[in-house]
């Protein structure tokens, strides 16, 4: 390609985020203002012949030897005749400076053949504040990316995965194999590795200054401009690019489609896949507290705890920064991290809920879900009355009045203590108990707090960003059921490898759902996969015609099995959760109304977008 040709000579000469002859930014312009104006220009040009060379009939195909050569390093993939899917791991998408944009290394077309046969070392991260755990050691050149790709692919549309872990930790580890071999090889998968913890998130007005806060979302930015400029000699489409995650990895995905305004229309992809997506807070980047994580991070290294602390930081071991990154992060209240995305006025430029609710989005279709049991995870299990409810609610959400919590008490009502001997169950959604009151793991003010955490952080964003999409552009829904549902577990169930409680037509359905979403922008499913393919029963399904998300009327689709065996499972928050597996499970699939749902979700997610300014969120 021309344009691609001119870009990595300019790169070769300026060094510059991607080339510097476009840009037209002013000169004292913030670092992260003119990365995104760099970047931005330079993707246009790109989108535009390909979309130029897609009219006279791009062809995008591997290499038969699958080697690959960026101009910058090749790599060679590894074969696996027992798949059927190309793997190349470990591909460097960019370098970095501590705190610092990302950009492309330089050209070299003497670069020697590396196989790409080996999983790259993870970034420095942290686990969330739990009790006192270590750091996650990792380096702090980690920006490398897998690529999964079927044998002899051509022109194939691409999934790009963002991985979750709040922020603050996590991986490119997951295999994709089994998504795309379930779809028939229809598809090409893309999973990256971003900065994260202080690492990524670090924020303060100085470094704004002297950096870029917000470098883990400028980083997944710079993966999906790669993906645009090399995708093709993989065998994949560049205009078919389908974003993906799972809890911050889906707060990410949120952020991308908020980019700009939502001023970058298809540049980097065209649909969003998001489940869970994961909001907590969105300080401005100079307030008052991550300002001061920055100098409780600065302190915790061994600089000072005021004044201009950057050069002491640049200055350190990376061993140093990770044990203050764990030290600063284990101060936070339970479940939480340190470091978090700010609005930084450069690529995040506003409150997700405000810009959400204006339907300010990148791209033209989203697939957003959630799990039934979002909040255990999160929430300390020690809450037996509403008074400790209430002292739970104000550490959670430090920044409402009292008033506001009292609000949150009322939009949640429930009287009940905590009975740790009693009852506990699913509850259907629709009629009976509801989540607010019970659940397979809790009951009383213990899933009270559950409910409210999963509501306020995960499920309440997933049904504001449905609603952004609404109009011209389109968005569907679904809440994954099967017992026990908790943070995280819908994972095996899209990529693998499947749990003893997900059936073999269980997982079908799911990956189908996701793949079909890739390929044709909808997720409806079959009439036989949705009632499960085992039982060769082909009556029409709703799920068949799956309902776009409506705004005065919205519809999700439910996704739950019935059946089998029932067994305990423990729980690491210390209770046992009534599963089931096979044999006897059956696909119970249905189409339910958003707003009833659960006692009334809907009128709740309407008033945590009232309070999310004040979160804020």
């Amino acid at each position: 390609m021309v344009i691609l040709r001119h870009l990595l000579a300019g790169l070769a000469a300026t060094g510059a985020v991607l080339a510097s002859p476009l840009s037209h930014v002013a000169r004292d312009a913030d670092i992260a203002t003119r990365f995104v104006s760099e970047l931005t220009q330079n993707i246009t040009a790109v989108h535009q012949e390909q979309q130029e060379t897609q009219k006279r009939g791009l062809v995008c195909s591997q290499s038969s030897s699958l080697t690959v050569d960026l101009g910058y390093a090749k790599y060679q993939g590894q074969q696996n005749a027992a798949t059927g899917v190309n793997v190349w791991k470990g591909v460097r998408f960019a370098t970095a400076g501590r705190w610092q944009p990302p950009r492309l290394p330089p050209l070299n077309p003497n670069a020697p053949v590396i196989q790409a046969t080996e999983q790259s070392v993870g970034c420095p991260g942290v686990y969330p504040s739990v009790g006192g755990l270590p750091p996650i050691p990792g380096d702090e050149d980690c920006l490398f990316l897998n690529v999964y790709a079927p044998a002899k692919a051509q022109n194939l549309p691409v999934l790009v995965w963002i991985h979750g872990g709040g922020y603050g930790l996590g991986n490119s580890i997951q295999d994709m194999t089994e998504i795309i071999n379930a779809n028939n090889k229809g598809f090409i998968v893309v999973s990256i590795q971003y900065r994260i913890g202080a690492f990524g998130f670090l924020s303060s007005q100085e470094v704004k200054n002297k950096g870029v806060v917000n470098a883990g979302l400028l980083d997944q930015a710079f993966a999906l401009a790669w993906v645009k400029l090399f995708i093709c000699k993989f065998g994949g489409n560049p205009l078919a690019v389908t974003i993906s995650g799972e809890s911050a990895g889906a707060g990410s995905v949120m952020y991308h489609n908020l980019a700009v305004n939502g001023a970058l229309g298809p540049l980097l992809f065209d649909k969003s896949i998001a489940n869970s997506p994961y909001l907590p807070v969105q300080y401005n980047y100079k307030d008052a507290y991550p300002t001061s994580r920055y100098y409780a991070f600065s302190q915790a290294a061994g600089c000072p705890s005021s004044g201009n602390v950057f050069a002491c930081l640049q200055s350190k071991d990376s061993a140093t920064l990770q044990q203050a990154n764990a030290d600063v992060t284990n101060q936070e209240p339970y479940g939480f991290w340190a470091f978090y995305p700010v609005t930084d006025h450069a690529y995040i430029m506003s409150l997700a809920s405000q810009q959400l609710a204006a339907k300010q989005v990148n791209g033209q279709k989203l697939l957003v879900g959630f799990n039934a049991n979002e909040g255990p995870l999160f929430v300390e299990n020690n809450i037996d009355t509403e008074a400790q409810l209430v002292d739970w609610l104000k550490l959670e959400f430090p920044n409402l009045s009292a008033a506001q919590i009292n609000s949150i008490l009322a939009a949640n009502p429930n009287s009940n203590p905590t009975d740790r001997t009693g009852v506990r169950f699913e509850t259907n959604g629709l009629s009976g108990a509801n989540a607010v009151n019970v659940s397979g793991s809790a009951n009383g003010q213990q899933q009270r707090g559950y409910n409210i955490y999963a509501e306020a952080a995960f499920v309440c964003p997933a049904y504001w960003f449905a609603s952004a999409f609404t109009g011209s552009k389109k968005a569907y829904t679904y809440q994954y059921s099967v017992p026990f549902a908790w943070h995280g577990t819908d994972i095996p169930g899209y990529f693998g490898p499947q749990t003893e409680n997900q059936s073999n037509d269980f997982v079908l359905a799911f990956r189908r759902i996701w793949g079909n979403f890739i390929t044709t922008g909808n997720p409806s499913i079959t009439s036989l996969i949705a009632n499960g393919q085992s039982t060769g029963n082909m009556s029409a399904h709703p799920v068949a015609n799956w309902p776009v998300w409506n705004e005065a009327s919205p519809r999700l689709v439910n996704l739950n099995e019935t059946g089998g065996v029932q067994y305990e499972e423990p729980m690491q928050w210390g209770v046992g959760v009534t599963q089931s597996k096979g044999p006897g499970l059956k696909n119970a699939i249905a189409v339910v109304d958003a707003m009833a749902w659960e006692g009334g979700r809907g009128q709740r997610c309407a008033f945590y977008k009232q309070l999310a300014p004040s979160i804020p969120a």
